[in-house]
């Protein structure tokens, strides 16, 4: 299936419709699995804090934890990045097909960003923190923060939601059309 075909708009309540939304929650579930597998490959096989080198001066395996959210922000209220992302992926979830306009790309790339939310929600509740184990940096001078597949599908979600929105903006008649739509439902 080619994602970005120009004439790929859903018809709402299409068959189509319907399997590009199972296809796609298939995939979520998919990640979903892959986050905890290796999570639960991590807590088993790597101390906590330890580093196992793959590629020399670039790439590790390691067992960090983050009771926050990104960045290690709200470490002390782990609370809150839980109540956010509990939001997030019920919204997601009831409103995605109005989020996704009708483009079969977008649903995947909001069901990415709801399997991640829910592998990291899933440490959350089980481990009292996320699980981290991929630290890329340079030769330990630079280093971008550890992250997990979870982290993966929530930034790959978010930039396959972007480039759409990108190549695929709503053009003037499509906004009223919904707009005017929206006033006759309220009616």
């Amino acid at each position: 299936m080619v994602l970005f075909k120009p004439e790929a708009r859903m018809t709402p309540g299409s068959t189509r419709e319907r399997h590009v939304i199972l296809a796609a929650a298939l995939f979520a579930l998919f990640l979903a699995i892959l986050d905890q597998a290796t999570k639960i490959l991590v807590l088993h096989r790597i101390g906590l804090h330890e580093r196992i080198t793959v590629i020399p001066g670039f790439f590790d395996l390691t067992h960090l934890t983050n009771k926050g959210a990104a960045w290690g922000m709200f470490h002390d209220l782990p609370w809150i990045p839980f109540g956010i992302s509990v939001a997030a992926f019920v919204l997601l979830i009831v409103f995605l097909r109005k989020l996704s306009s009708g483009w079969p790309e977008r649903c995947f790339a909001l069901l990415m960003v709801a399997a991640g939310i829910a592998g990291n929600c899933t440490d959350r509740l089980w481990h009292g923190a996320v699980i981290d184990f991929l630290r890329f940096h340079w030769r330990d001078v630079a280093e971008w923060p550890s992250f997990n597949v979870a982290d993966s599908a929530i930034c790959c979600g978010v930039a396959l939601f972007v480039l759409s929105s990108f190549l695929r903006p709503e053009t003037k008649s499509e906004a009223k059309r919904d707009d005017a739509g929206d006033a006759a439902k309220s009616a």
